[in-house]
């Protein structure tokens, strides 16, 4: 199994989703994840990772890997503000990896 972890920012951002059924199905497929099943990811920059989804206004969250287990979730957008939203996961990498 893979152990998730969500950074603070991670969180503030799902929890200002004003839809909760968004949330719901966000949380669903980190659920996926846990069992290995990434589904539709995309590597943007500098081992940042983006999840891809198809519904709203095209919902991405971004992560990064560390070995075969651990998944750290560093923040969340859509397709109208995924450049801001790519930079702010790396300056985060930077941050959490010191």
């Amino acid at each position: 199994m893979i152990e998730i972890r969500r950074l603070p920012e991670f969180d503030a951002w799902l929890g200002s989703l004003k839809d909760i059924l968004s949330q719901a199905r966000l949380v669903a497929r980190l659920r996926k994840v846990s069992f290995g099943n990434f589904g539709d990811v995309n590597q943007v920059r500098e081992g940042v990772w983006e999840m891809r989804e198809f519904f709203g206004p095209g919902w991405c969250m971004y992560y990064i890997q560390r070995g075969d287990v651990v998944v750290i979730m560093l923040g969340g957008g859509d397709k109208a503000t995924q450049q801001r939203d790519i930079a702010k996961a790396i300056q985060l990498v930077k941050t959490v990896e010191g």
